[in-house]
C-alpha cells in the first residue's frame, strides 16, 4: 500500500486514490494546505496499484525533445486571454473540432483552482491562463479513461507531475490521447491561496465599510494580466461592490507581478509543494506529446518577433505531439529554435527550484494571518503590515 513518509515523496497527482478498487485511500490536507493519500488498511487488499501509479515511486526516463519552436496564436484576441502565446487554445480546439474532450485547470465558484473538461470550443475559456495554485484533480484520471477507451480523442493538459501520474494510471498508451504539460516553477498551496483570497477580501470590506462582507465579490482572477505588457505581467483582482440602491460597481485591483506579495511568495519558492523542491517529472520524464512555456529571452534570440504581447515555446516531445503541431501551423506564426535557446531563461525545464531559506518560519507565522507573515518574510513597510494585521484579525469576515 502508498505510505508517505517524507512528504517531498508525494507530489499529489492523486492517482492512487483513483485507481484503488477498493476506494479505500482517501485524501487528507496537511497543515500546510498540500493533500496526501491516507489508506484504509482494513480495506486495503494489498494490490499494490496504489504503489504502481505513483509517479515519484516509477519515474520515467529523460527523453529528447523532437523539436522546438516560438510561436504566436495568429489570433490576437486569444493570444492577450492567454498567459503567452495561446499555443494551448489552437492546440485545444483541433481536439474538439473532431469531437473530442479537453482536460484542464479551472476556477471554481469559490476561486480555488480545479481540474475539469470540456467538449465545446466556448469552454476552453476558463482553461486559458495560469493558475498559480495546485490544482485539485479530482477523478479526472477515471473520466479521461472511460472517454479514451469509448473511442474519443482526449488533450489532457497539467504540471509534468500530472501527465506523469495519469500516464501510469492509464496503465497502456492510448492513440487517441495527447498530453500536454508546461514548464513548471512548482505549486503553491491550496490553503495559503485561500486565505490570501479571504484577507483580500476582507480588507475591501474594511475600506468600504462592509460590515458582513456581502457587499464585496469577487468577479476575476487574473496571475498574468498583460495590461502593461508580457514582459512586465500584473497579478489582478476584479472586485463587484453592491451598493444600498443595488448597483454594482467593479473594482479593479492590479499589480506588476514583482510588486503583488503573493506572487512575490510563489517566484521566491516560500509555499511551494515538498516534492517540488525535488520534482520528479523534469528533463523531460513525464511523458508528455508536448510541453509548453513561455519563450523568455526571446527579445535577445528573436527580436523581430517579440512584440510583446507573449510568445510560447512549444517543445514537442512525440510524433502524436509533431502531428498535433503540423495541423495547427497554419494558425501559428512560428520560428524553430534551439532547446539550448529555451533552457537560457528557463532552468525550471529541467532543474528543481531549491525553498525559500525562511519557508519553515512561514508556516510557523501563517496561521496568524497569510498577509502578515507574507509581510514579515519580505519586509513590507510599517503602514502596510499595520494594514494586514486588522486584516487578519477581522474574523468575523475572514474564513477558512
Amino acid at each position: 500500500m502508498i505510505e508517505v513518509v517524507k512528504k517531498e515523496d508525494c507530489c499529489g497527482c492523486k492517482g492512487c486514490s483513483q485507481i484503488c478498487p477498493k476506494q479505500c485511500i482517501s485524501m487528507y490536507e496537511d497543515v500546510e494546505g498540500f493533500l496526501y493519500p491516507k489508506v484504509d488498511k482494513e480495506a486495503c487488499i494489498d494490490c499494490h496499484l496504489c504503489e504502481k501509479v505513483c509517479p515519484v515511486l516509477h519515474q520515467g526516463e529523460p527523453r529528447k525533445t523532437q523539436r522546438v519552436y516560438a510561436a504566436k496564436n495568429m489570433d490576437d484576441e486569444i493570444r492577450m486571454a492567454s498567459s503567452s502565446g495561446g499555443v494551448f487554445t489552437l492546440l485545444a480546439e483541433l481536439v474538439i473540432e473532431s469531437g473530442g474532450v479537453v482536460f484542464g485547470a479551472r476556477f471554481n465558484a469559490r476561486w480555488e483552482v480545479i481540474h475539469d473538461y470540456t467538449e465545446t470550443k466556448e469552454g476552453l475559456t476558463v482553461f486559458r491562463g495560469s493558475k498559480y495554485v495546485q490544482s485539485y484533480i479530482g477523478d479526472c484520471f477515471g473520466i479521461a479513461k472511460t472517454f479514451l477507451e469509448s473511442g474519443r480523442k482526449v488533450l489532457f493538459s497539467g504540471t509534468p507531475c500530472q501527465i506523469a501520474g495519469l500516464k501510469l494510471f492509464l496503465r497502456k498508451e492510448y492513440v487517441n490521447l495527447l498530453t500536454v504539460d508546461f514548464i513548471c516553477h512548482g505549486v503553491p498551496s491550496p490553503k495559503i491561496w485561500r486565505m490570501y483570497l479571504n484577507e483580500t477580501i476582507a480588507h475591501q470590506c474594511e475600506k468600504f465599510h462592509s460590515i458582513d462582507g456581502k457587499g464585496i465579490l469577487i468577479e476575476n482572477v487574473s496571475f498574468r494580466n498583460k495590461c502593461l505588457g508580457w514582459k512586465k505581467f500584473s497579478f489582478t483582482l476584479t472586485f463587484s461592490r453592491f451598493k444600498g440602491n443595488g448597483l454594482k460597481k467593479s473594482i479593479l485591483l492590479s499589480e506588476v507581478f514583482t510588486r503583488n506579495i503573493f506572487m512575490k511568495g510563489f517566484l521566491s519558492n516560500l509555499y511551494l509543494r515538498p516534492s517540488c523542491y525535488s520534482c520528479p517529472s523534469k528533463g523531460f520524464k513525464s511523458g508528455s506529446d508536448v510541453t509548453l512555456g513561455d519563450f523568455w529571452g526571446s527579445e535577445k534570440i528573436l527580436p523581430f518577433f517579440d512584440d510583446d504581447l507573449g510568445i510560447s515555446v512549444v517543445m514537442v516531445n512525440s510524433n502524436n505531439g509533431n502531428f498535433y503541431m503540423e495541423n495547427v501551423r497554419d494558425r501559428l506564426a512560428l520560428y524553430q529554435v534551439r532547446t539550448e535557446d529555451v533552457l537560457c531563461h528557463n532552468s525550471c525545464l529541467v532543474e528543481s527550484v531549491a525553498p525559500h531559506i525562511n519557508r519553515h518560519d512561514f508556516f510557523s507565522d501563517y496561521e496568524k494571518g497569510v498577509l502578515l507573515a507574507m509581510g514579515k518574510q519580505f519586509k513590507q513597510s510599517f503602514v502596510h503590515n499595520v494594514i494586514f494585521k486588522i486584516v487578519s484579525t477581522s474574523k468575523r469576515i475572514i474564513g477558512k
